[in-house]
């Protein structure tokens, strides 16, 4: 067969192994493309796996600070078949928009939106909880936990997964091929429940990049965790906003990177 003919569905798929070629029934992780228009105005196209949608939306509203509680959203059409999320807010979109592309996989977007005076995120984030220890044994524990939940990467690969807890225990789990993502569906999934995430615990299986360190901020986490590393952008962001920051967590070791108080009894 050649290699135009190829057919990559389920049963197409081949695998070497041991010097032989042989079928593999793999199927390739979703990528869904969603046209998000806001208040009449085509704001963004989230590129994202194609479950839980009102969730990713609202997330991403959230985090890019148009909406911060759920009567903020005064409706939400969304049309799986045809990839079009319409959504009507409270508040007004500014008359220009300047979006930036992140480093998150699929590319995230962020817009540099004016927060007017004495409104949530006018300039300011969130308080922290009072800074609490977070030992090692419960940082272990979030990440064997949401290990343990990630169905999405056993099933396929290519899937990253987050999730944010207290005390080694899961409160909100999210899995999409972009990691900005997960913490996106994590944010709209928090704000839908009525979860407040001041001083939680977030882990997450990728990268830590600027993005994701600033939208911790937003929540109000106190401590990242990832299997991986961090940026330099987020270290730094992470030492301006008292988030304590832990990167290449395997096995039973990890690096700290801020803020080393919270999670070390001894340096």
């Amino acid at each position: 067969m050649s290699g135009s003919e190829t057919d990559f569905s389920i049963g197409g798929v081949l695998r070497y192994e041991g010097g032989r070629v042989l079928p593999c029934d793999h199927r390739p992780v979703d990528e869904y493309p969603l046209t998000l228009t806001v208040n009449g105005v085509e704001l963004a196209t989230l590129v994202s796996s194609p479950h839980d949608l009102g969730a990713l939306v609202a997330g991403f509203l959230r985090m890019q600070r148009l909406v911060s509680v759920p009567g903020d959203i005064l409706s939400m059409g969304i049309c799986a078949d045809s990839g079009v999320a319409d959504v009507r807010i409270r508040r007004e979109l500014p008359a220009r928009l300047t979006p930036t592309l992140t480093s998150g996989c699929g590319t995230g977007i962020v817009f540099n939106i004016p927060v007017p005076e004495g409104e949530p995120g006018a300039g300011v984030l969130p308080a922290h909880s009072p800074p609490r220890t977070v030992s090692p044994t419960e940082i272990f524990g979030l990440m064997d936990e949401m290990a343990s939940l990630a169905e999405g990467y056993r099933g396929q690969g290519g899937i990253h997964s987050a999730a944010v807890g207290e005390n080694g225990k899961v409160m909100l789990f999210a899995e999409d091929i972009g990691r900005h993502n997960t913490l996106d569906r994590i944010a709209g999934a928090a704000m839908l429940k009525g979860i407040d995430l001041s001083g939680k615990v977030l882990a997450t299986s990728g990268r830590v990049s600027s993005e994701m360190a600033g939208k911790a901020a937003l929540l109000g986490i106190a401590l990242v965790a990832s299997r991986t590393s961090p940026t330099t952008l987020a270290v730094r962001l992470c030492r301006e906003h008292g988030i304590t920051l832990v990167g290449y967590l395997r096995g039973k070791s990890f690096n700290v990177y801020t803020h080393p108080e919270r999670t070390l009894a001894r340096i």
